[in-house]
């Protein structure tokens, strides 16, 4: 999106010369209607006489539909000051408002029988009832008053904006009718004759020489700082910034650079603010001549702004690639050129709307005049498009664009649409139309180029502020967060250069202030700034206490440590909820308003959010009952390790071979949980031991049992114990069965018993037995033929086992377990 942005910047320089231009018309008009402002009483309370006089003054122009703009936007402007009026009116006894219904509250609920209720508290609530509807007129009729109020402002700005349509939809004669172009010429030749005779006749003066002699010396200072600034300032200034940027390294230089190139254009345009004052201070320009000079100021932003706009982004200053950077020097060259001609026609524009408007040429000469100014400028704008297209073909991967070039793309097309679109429409006969389509297009292009060239900017800084490398830069969060906030700070300046009234922007962000109504409450973007300001201090505070404890005092206790967990989380939300309590409080939104939001919330909470209810409320029994606190060894759904961390949602628990398995706390409340660990680390350990038939079972306990009770591990109360299992199949069987100390080293506790078993039992000449088996061949004589045949040498060896002999093999021998279970130590 970035190369789109080339065109637009000129085009945005142009805009904030109209722009000031209409706030200065704007503020004209809202001086001109302060005149006729609200009245208010002795009592300060609004004079409703004289809000009817102007309201139906109002309602009778728009009705009418006879007034003119500017007389529409002062009543505007009057309606804005009654509406203020009336708003802060709606405050008025607000005070005394809630005091009588809070005593009307105390009395309680009125009964449906009036006699059921003493005559006394009758009469009370009858009295308060009415000073209560006393204290609520005012108000009452400010709030209609306001209403009224509002619905007119809506009404003129309708009006306003549907004259703005019909204006730029209006179908006007077409420049390609030639018999438009002998008056259009004519018209354009008297313009520049007068033009020519106004500057004579002022140079011909005997008085403008005199003053021209008096302010010769101050004249020809400005003329020399504008020769020098308009010829020789960017030179000198882009010398400088390549001496500075030869002295630095990575990021820095690019922040340098941009720096910097600011100079050239701030320099040549300070040069023309000179010519002008030296052209002034001459005298010698006439009343057109004027005209034109009121618009050089903004012809030379947008003139040098395209040019400056156009070199950072097409062309590489630090070593690095450009912001947009195009295969060859031929296509950079051309889109320098072509977005510095886009400001040159935007301020041929400005030059001529502004001399159309002072000799008010008829609509057929405004169309041939401006015609060959929007097909130049379409024509660049379609050249711009096709650039940015360029630009996405040599760098789009062939797996597909990124989101950056999709819509750098999606500019280009943009660009050629309405660069080709436009002058059609202009040459048809919409010249309003495609003026008001094909300028504001640049500019809005500029504006994204210049936050492009900001974006970059800021990434190049930050680098340098934290001594980032350029790739860590542009991985950083912060420049995109600032980048966006320039994005939405622009979206007013968009919303004018599309033809959005000033007056409409102040609607806007005046509806913004007023807030929306919650229940009672209202909230106003000052009660949310209120709201997270405390809350963010209740939360720091929350976090800091949380710290406190963790760190310092609860480690002094003698808690262990999954009560130091559970109290730590625990002060967590009871200050988290106290923090929201008193920001929502503090920012004066009664709580009792949002009763009815909340009930409605739960209802939608119980529905949808039915688990995530039940883990938070599971968790909040987890950390209060503490059937399992953080460092238990646990086993639940087949999962066993050590929890690490209760949450309000789910717990962690590392597992043995150190994954995070996240539990859900609704399994671990209402599931079934071994907790091997819970209120101490005593464990038992069984280990079995098998020994070869013929031993002494007696012999065999004794070494086992001294093995167990010299273990450090094991505990002495209670004491170990060996238990003869039984007979099996092939051993007799022999367990350990001891209470560790510790049962978090219950496997290392195993392995060291068994290798001391295996040492006893090798110096004792005990046996430990394998699995005994006899195999029994039903056919032995297969194997003898089987035997034979692998003697055929001449045989092939695809062909030298018979299938007929494999069968013989696998069918005919079987193994068969021994029926007593006795071995002599051998096979059979």
């Amino acid at each position: 999106m970035t190369r789109a942005l080339t065109a637009i910047f000129a085009a945005l320089l142009f805009a904030l010369t109209a722009f000031a231009a209409v706030g200065q018309n704007s503020d004209a008009s809202s001086e001109e209607a302060r005149t006729a402002a609200y009245e208010v009483l002795d009592d300060g309370s609004p004079d409703y006489e004289a809000w009817e006089r102007l309201a139906s003054q109002v309602e009778d122009a728009i009705e009418l539909e006879r007034a003119s703009d500017a007389d529409l936007e002062k009543l505007r402007a009057a309606l804005i000051d009654w509406r203020n009026l009336f708003s802060e009116a709606q405050k008025e006894n607000s005070i005394r408002i809630d005091t009588l219904k809070t005593q009307l509250s105390t009395l309680g609920a009125e009964p449906e029988a009036p006699e059921e209720e003493p005559e006394v508290l009758t009469q009370r609530r009858r009295e308060l009832t009415e000073r209560l509807n006393a204290a609520r007129l005012p108000v009452q009729e400010a709030q209609e008053a306001y209403s009224r109020a509002d619905v007119l402002i809506r009404e003129i700005d309708a009006q306003i904006r549907a004259r703005q349509t019909d204006q730029i939809l209006a179908l006007g004669p077409s420049p390609l009718n030639p018999a438009l172009w002998p008056r259009a010429l004519s018209d354009l030749k008297t313009t520049l004759d007068l033009s020519i005779v106004e500057l004579r006749d002022n140079w011909g003066s005997e008085s403008q020489r005199q003053d021209l002699r008096d302010d010769l010396p101050v004249t020809l200072t400005l003329l020399a700082i504008a020769v020098v600034l308009l010829f020789r300032s960017r030179v000198w200034i882009m010398r400088l910034g390549k001496r500075m940027r030869a002295k630095r390294k990575g990021s820095s230089r690019g922040v340098i650079g941009f720096l910097t190139s600011i100079g050239q254009f701030l320099a040549p345009l300070t040069g023309l603010f000179a010519f002008i004052a030296a052209l002034n201070l001459a005298g010698v320009l006439g009343l057109r001549g004027q005209v034109i000079a009121d618009v050089l100021p903004g012809f030379g932003f947008v003139l040098f702004g395209s040019h400056w706009l156009g070199t950072r982004l097409f062309t590489s200053h630090t070593g690095s690639s450009a912001l947009i950077d195009l295969p060859n020097g031929t296509q950079r060259t051309e889109a320098r050129v072509n977005v510095g001609l886009l400001g040159l026609a935007l301020g041929v524009w400005a030059i001529l709307t502004n001399l159309a408007a002072f000799e008010e040429y008829s609509s057929g000469t405004v169309s041939v005049l401006a015609f060959p100014v929007l097909l130049a400028t379409g024509y660049l704008l379609a050249r711009t498009g096709r650039t940015l297209r360029q630009y996405v073909q040599a760098h789009a991967d062939r797996d597909g664009m990124t989101f950056r070039e999709r819509a750098v793309l999606f500019m280009g097309r943009v660009c050629q649409g309405v660069g080709l679109g436009a002058p059609i429409a202009a040459a048809i006969g919409y010249t309003n139309l495609a003026a008001s389509i094909l300028f504001p297009s640049v500019m809005t292009m500029a504006v994204i180029a210049v936050l492009a060239l900001l974006h970059s900017f800021l990434t190049g800084l930050y680098g340098v502020l934290r001594n980032l490398s350029e790739d860590e830069a542009q991985q950083a969060l912060l420049p995109v967060l600032m980048t966006v906030m320039m994005v939405i700070l622009s979206l007013p300046l968009l919303a004018l250069l599309w033809g959005v009234r000033a007056a409409e922007l102040a609607e806007l962000w005046a509806t913004f202030q007023h807030g929306f109504q919650l229940g009672e409450a209202r909230v106003t973007p000052r009660t949310l700034m209120v709201f997270a300001l405390i809350f963010a201090i209740g939360y720091a505070a929350t976090r800091a206490a949380q710290s406190a404890l963790r760190t310092t005092i609860l480690p002094k206790t003698k808690l262990d440590k999954g009560g130091q967990n559970a109290i730590s989380v625990g002060v967590g939300y009871v200050g988290l909820f106290l923090a929201a309590v008193i920001a929502i409080t503090s920012a004066g939104i009664d709580l009792s308003s949002v009763a009815i939001v909340a009930g409605a919330l739960s209802v939608g909470i119980g529905f949808g959010l039915q688990t995530i209810v039940s883990n938070f409320v599971s968790g909040i029994i987890l950390l209060i009952e503490r059937p399992i606190s953080e460092g238990d060894w646990i086993e639940v759904g087949g999962e066993m390790g050590y929890v690490r961390d209760i949450s309000v949602r789910a717990t962690r628990i590392e597992t043995f071979d150190r994954t995070d398995v996240i539990l859900p706390n609704s399994d671990l409340v209402s599931g079934v949980v071994t907790n091997f660990t819970r209120g101490n680390s005593i464990g038992r350990v069984i280990v079995p031991v098998r020994v070869a038939y013929g031993n002494d079972t007696r012999r065999i306990e004794t070494i086992l049992m001294e093995i167990a009770e010299n273990h450090p591990m094991v505990t002495v109360n209670p004491p170990p114990s060996v238990v003869f299992q039984g007979f099996g199949a092939d051993c007799l069987e022999f367990e350990i069965r001891a209470i560790l100390s510790d049962v978090n080293y219950m496997l290392s506790v195993k392995s060291e018993i068994n290798h001391e078993i295996a040492s006893r039992f090798a110096e004792e000449g005990i046996e430990i037995p394998h699995a005994q088996r006899d195999i029994w061949l039903r056919n032995p004589e297969a194997l003898a033929v089987a035997a034979g045949d692998e003697k055929q040498t001449h045989s092939d060896d695809a062909t030298a086992r018979s299938p007929s002999n494999d069968a013989l093999t696998v069918e005919d021998m079987h193994r068969t377990d021994d029926s007593d279970g006795e071995s002599d130590g051998g096979d059979d």
